[in-house]
């Protein structure tokens, strides 16, 4: 078990809310860091997250390329949504995976893991699964989630990371977890 030195850990006297919708908080947070002083930190609080990356036996990566007007920019994303309450987050990625694309992920999922994309400011916990199968079932139910669904070579992955055209870190760090657990042969074999 990893030991933490209580004297490095924040103190939180308080906190309220300064803004609050359906889809975003916005928090005041009265902290104390270790050097003694104390000060009002925003923390913004986002939805649970799902997503899915659905890999088929030839080594592709089912995405979407779709268009992003906060960051004005086109790029490949992997399929997700918000989990809802009471849903597993698993159901959630498979169910969302249906939806926006029409493939259906086959068996049980592995569990990448759960992190979180910006933690000094943002609380916005993504959960991650790897499906190894996907039947198709039909045509999207939401047309508005994506310009095309594309299944890209796994061995194109990196260089569109690299170029700027993989967009956000629900999609980046499940695709570099999957790229980096084949090399060191860590992902369940087919």
């Amino acid at each position: 078990m990893t030991e933490y030195p209580e004297a490095l850990k924040w103190k939180v006297h308080g906190e309220r809310t300064v803004y609050d919708n359906r889809w975003v908080r916005v928090n005041l947070v009265d902290v104390e860091p270790p050097d003694g002083s104390r000060f009002e930190h925003h923390v913004v609080k986002l939805d649970h997250v799902a997503v899915a990356l659905l890999v088929n036996d030839n080594e592709e990566i089912l995405t979407l390329w779709r268009y992003r007007f906060a960051v004005d920019q086109w790029g490949y994303e992997l399929i997700g949504g918000l989990v809802e309450e009471g849903e597993d987050p698993a159901a959630t990625a498979a169910r969302e995976a249906e939806e926006e694309t029409g493939w259906k992920p086959v068996g049980e999922p592995e569990h990448i893991g759960q992190f979180q994309p910006l933690p000094g400011i943002i609380d916005a916990p993504v959960d991650a699964y790897l499906w190894r199968s996907a039947e198709k079932v039909g045509e999207p139910t939401d047309a508005e989630e994506a310009a095309r669904i594309e299944w890209i070579p796994i061995d194109r992955i990196l260089d569109l990371v690299r170029r700027g055209e993989v967009l956000g870190s629900g999609a980046i760090i499940p695709l570099l977890y999957y790229l980096a657990s084949r090399d060191t042969g860590t992902t369940r074999s087919r």
